[in-house]
């Protein structure tokens, strides 16, 4: 009896052991975690980490990540690859995203002409500058990662995600390490990344979160304190330089900010079970332009630890990592709930989104209704989230803004041409003047010749805004004296230029529409006073200058313009027209025996791009006057080279400014621009054109043309605005001519 009792014990105990054998690989499957250090553009190695990992087939548990360490882990904890990561940031435009550069067609065509003419903007209020809080708001940042968290937007739990998901941040007014784990993904990823001065803070359950480096920039602890069995660590953070390397005030700044964290490396890289450091010395947090070397760097330092590796990933089988298959690329606005706006309505919000509830439309073009918003500069903040409904692709919009309370701005630019010479910009700006939707500037421009530039608009955008401008030019000149004699004067005269100072100073009154966004409308009501005095040519007095000119002319106006050129200077993509109409009705006694007459002028242009390097760009214009003849000094006058020129005088490359004369003019252009590395183009161009007295009646418009002009170029793309380099020959003339042009026209 006994004998059997043992026996049985013993078959009982065999079968235990066998059962616990057979669970006994799954149980002890290592919880394997991973934490991505931050590290700027430094950061894009772990991409190259990821897609080893993924080879491998190995199945991470849980990510933590701080700054890049957290936006790169936070898209890879929502189903992300690394290869697609890698795909994804290949793409990206790292300038456009840092500067918040906005598309240019997102823009109404006040804010165009503010980022095409003002090299610096500063916020002013109560009498003094108000320096910006950072370079940038990281609007565009946040566009792109709330793009691609889309597919986990109904997820505020991170141990949710599809693989759980932790970041850092710093709450800059306690100076206390944050832990993000809940909420807004992408908002999250932000915060992380906020870097000092470069980056707003993001603010994130009433916190003010900047980048989590500057308290916790590898938060393995926290990572094994989840229950993590092995961690893998990717650290891309400096080293200390030695005094040879330290050779800028940028440097030293590193150099200290680096102390706490190299030092508390020296704690935490020894607690990585498999540690990656890959060899990244040569690159710093901006070297986004090298993020192929810097993610090949990441691969090979995690090749490097192959070996390890693979026996993780042995001990790992089993398991699959989880993957995003299809990014989202449509969405549809189920309801909106807007929140913070006072002066600034709910409807003229919704009006710049575009956004219509229950419309399916493409993120694209969601992003560009974003953009409509950000680039009236009206908000200091505009958080916005997407979430996902029960029904899939629809989504719940949520805003919350806060207006800007800075409503006046010292602006501020230089330039110099051929024409106008040096000048130097000061602007002022105020917005809410006397209406919430109104904005007054006056530029005052001193140099060689004092101009000033004085607008006001009530903008009602889609509605007829009401606007008022005030404009004085000045400039002194050789021009053809075609402009200012008839025949028998030039005979008699014998002269071919005439030296001249012309003042123009031009008041404008009109309602102005949009269609679109590129469309506007503008009507109204124009006063000229244009004065043009010689001392060429004596008076009765051999002292006296000449006056040529000296009336002032009163004229209706209208003006259709389109534009949708993605770069005013150089454009790669877009068209653009802009039709004009004056209706000359009365002048002062001056002119003797004045009789009305009206001048017409268009300029039609088409840009596109058969290559990331080279555009073209193709324009044509003309212009006639109907009516009374006998008034010269408001025809057509072609020559020199530049943007804004005042009245109806037309660039043309080969002449000099205000050469050619007449009182109608056909005019093509056609651009070659080769990028042969960012914002450094080299331009072959080349212009045609007919320009006489009444071609459009002779037929002389249609036959070939009798004036060309060529030109070669070189132009850099800087903060002031283009600098420019042209030679320009003309056949008919046999003579060279250089150009040069620094900084935006104004």
């Amino acid at each position: 009896m006994k004998t059997h009792i043992v026996i049985l014990i013993l078959s009982f105990l065999t079968l235990f052991s066998a059962k616990a054998q057979n669970i006994e690989p799954e149980n002890t499957k290592p919880k394997i975690g991973l934490v991505l250090s931050g590290g700027g553009a430094k950061g894009l190695a772990h991409i190259g980490v990821l897609k080893v990992i993924d080879s491998l087939g190995i199945k991470v548990d849980y990510v933590a990540g701080t700054s890049m360490g957290a936006i790169i882990g936070g898209l890879y904890a929502s189903g992300y690859t690394g290869k697609q990561l890698d795909s994804i940031f290949q793409e990206v435009d790292f300038d456009n995203i840092i500067n918040d550069d906005l598309p240019r067609e997102s823009k109404a065509f006040y804010e165009r002409d503010n980022s095409e003419r003002y090299a610096v903007t500063l916020p002013f209020n109560k009498l003094k500058v108000k320096l910006p809080s950072a370079l940038s708001r990281g609007h565009n940042v946040y566009g792109l990662l709330l793009k691609l968290a889309l597919n986990v937007s109904h997820i505020q739990d991170f141990d949710k995600l599809p693989i759980p998901f932790f970041c850092i941040a710093t709450n800059m007014e306690t100076g206390e390490q944050v832990v993000l784990d809940k909420g807004n993904l992408a908002q999250s990823m932000v915060a992380s990344g906020a870097l000092p001065s470069l980056f707003q803070p993001v603010i994130i359950d009433d916190k003010i979160l900047i980048d989590g480096g500057v308290v916790n920039n590898y938060p393995i602890d926290e990572l094994r304190n989840k229950g993590m069995d092995v961690i893998i660590g990717v650290d891309v953070q400096d080293g200390l330089s030695n005094r040879e390397e330290l050779a800028s005030a940028p440097d030293v700044l590193i150099q200290i900010n680096n102390f706490r964290t190299i030092n508390a490396m020296k704690e935490k890289a020894p607690k990585t079970d498999i540690y990656i450091k890959p060899n990244i010395k040569d690159f710093n947090v901006i070297s986004f332009d090298e993020g192929d070397k810097i993610i090949n760097e990441g691969q090979e330092a995690a090749w490097f630890k192959l070996n390890v590796l693979r026996t993780l990933a042995s001990k790992n089988c089993g398991n699959k990592q989880p993957f995003l298959e299809k990014p989202i690329d449509s969405i549809s606005i189920k309801n909106f709930e807007i929140a913070g706006n006072e002066n600034y309505t709910r409807a003229y919000i919704l009006g710049k989104l575009k956004l219509k509830t229950d419309e399916k439309i493409s993120y694209k073009d969601f992003n560009e209704g974003i953009y409509n918003v950000v680039a009236t500069n009206n908000f200091d903040v505009f958080q916005y989230e997407l979430k996902r409904t029960e029904n899939a692709g629809e989504y719940s919009f949520m805003a919350n803004i806060k207006e800007s309370q800075v409503n006046t701005f010292l602006k501020l630019g230089i330039h110099y041409d051929e024409l106008y010479k040096s000048a130097a910009l000061v602007n002022l700006t105020q917005k809410r003047l006397f209406f919430k939707n109104d904005v007054a500037s006056l530029d005052v421009i001193l140099g060689d010749n004092v101009r000033y530039n004085f607008d006001y608009l009530i903008d009602k955008g889609f509605y007829w805004s009401i606007g008022l401008r005030s404009r004085y030019n000045q400039f002194n000149k050789n021009i053809n004296a075609q402009l200012l004699l008839d025949e028998e004067e030039i005979t008699a005269t014998g002269l071919n230029k005439i030296g001249v100072k012309l003042k123009d100073q031009t008041n404008q009154f009109y309602l102005q529409t949009l269609f679109r966004r590129d469309f506007s409308l503008s009507m109204g009501a124009e006063h000229k006073r244009l004065e043009i005095d010689s001392e060429t040519i004596s008076g009765n007095n051999p002292d006296d200058e000449f006056l040529f000119e000296n009336t002032d002319y009163f004229s209706l106006f209208g003006n259709l313009k389109l534009d949708t050129y993605d770069n005013i200077y150089f454009p790669k993509k877009g068209l653009y027209f802009n039709g004009h109409l004056n209706i000359y009705f009365h002048a002062s006694h001056f002119v003797e025996n004045f009789k009305s007459f009206s001048i017409a002028k268009a300029d039609m242009g088409y840009a596109f791009s058969i290559s990331d390097k080279l555009s073209f760009n193709l324009q044509t214009s003309g212009g006639f006057k109907l009516g009374d003849k006998s008034t010269q000094t408001l025809d057509f006058a072609l020559g020199g080279y530049g943007n804004n020129l005042i009245n109806n005088f037309v660039p043309f490359l080969g002449y000099d400014f205000i050469s050619l004369t007449g009182n109608s003019y056909v005019k093509a252009l056609m651009v070659a621009d080769y990028e042969i590395i960012k914002k450094h183009h080299i331009t072959l161009e080349g212009n045609w054109a007919n320009i006489d007295d009444n071609i459009f009646d002779t037929g002389e418009w249609f036959t070939l043309p009798d004036y060309r002009g060529y030109a070669l170029g070189y132009a850099i793309e800087t903060f002031l605005g283009p600098v420019q380099a042209k030679y320009s020959y003309s056949p008919e003339r046999g003579q060279g001519k250089w150009f040069f042009n620094i900084g935006f026209w104004f």
